[in-house]
C-alpha cells in the first residue's frame, strides 16, 4: 500500500521593505527544496517602512506570480504561531554573514525552544552579500541616487523607490504608527 508523501511547507517571513534581488535569490532556491514555499510579509514595529505592507505585497506578488509553489501572505504576531498556522515544518532563512548566522541561529533555537519549529538556512549568492532592506532603506532617505541600487533591486523596486524619491519620504507610510 502506498501513501501520498506528507507535501511539506516552509514559510520565508520578512518585512521586504524592499524585496531585494537576494531575498528573490533565497524564494528561488528555497522552492527547490520544500513542496510549498509561503513568502510570509510581515510588520516589524521597530523599523519605519519605506513602503506599506499593501504596495510590498503586490510588488512581491508580482516577481512571484510565475513560480509555481511560492504563494505570498501577509501575517502580523509571532512567526512561529503563523508557520503552526499554515502547517509549515520549517522556516526558511537567507544568511548573508556571520552577523546575519549569530542573529538567527539565536532566533532559531528560541523559535525551537518556543514552538517546535525548526529553521533552515540558505546562504544568499556572493553577488548579494552585502544588500540588506535595512541599507536601502538607509541610502534611499538620505537622499541617494536609486539607480545605483540597480542590480540590487527587482526593476519594479526601483521604479516604485524612483517614484517616491520624487515625491518625497518626509512623510510616513500609511500603515506607520505615528509618533
Amino acid at each position: 500500500m502506498s501513501s501520498k508523501p506528507d507535501r511539506k511547507i516552509a514559510v520565508f517571513p520578512g518585512q521586504f521593505d524592499p524585496i531585494t534581488n537576494g531575498h528573490l535569490d533565497v524564494i528561488q532556491r528555497g522552492r527547490r527544496l520544500f513542496d510549498e514555499l509561503i513568502v510570509a510579509v510581515g510588520i516589524n514595529p521597530e523599523k519605519k517602512e519605506l513602503f506599506p505592507i499593501d504596495e510590498r505585497l503586490e510588488m512581491i506578488e508580482s516577481l512571484l506570480k510565475d513560480k509555481p509553489g511560492v504563494r505570498v501572505q501577509k501575517f502580523t504576531g509571532l512567526t512561529v504561531d503563523f508557520v503552526r498556522e499554515c502547517g509549515a515544518v520549517a522556516i526558511l532563512r537567507g544568511i548573508r554573514d556571520v552577523s546575519d548566522l549569530r542573529y538567527e541561529f539565536q532566533l532559531a533555537l528560541a523559535n525551537r525552544a518556543v514552538g517546535g519549529v525548526e529553521t533552515v538556512f540558505i546562504m544568499t549568492g556572493d553577488q548579494y552579500a552585502l544588500t540588506s532592506s535595512s541599507l536601502i532603506r538607509q541610502i534611499v532617505s538620505l537622499g541617494g541616487d536609486v539607480k545605483q541600487l540597480v542590480g540590487l533591486l527587482p526593476d519594479i523596486v526601483v521604479k516604485r523607490l524612483q517614484k517616491r524619491q520624487k515625491k518625497g519620504f518626509d512623510r510616513p507610510a500609511p500603515d506607520a504608527p505615528s509618533t
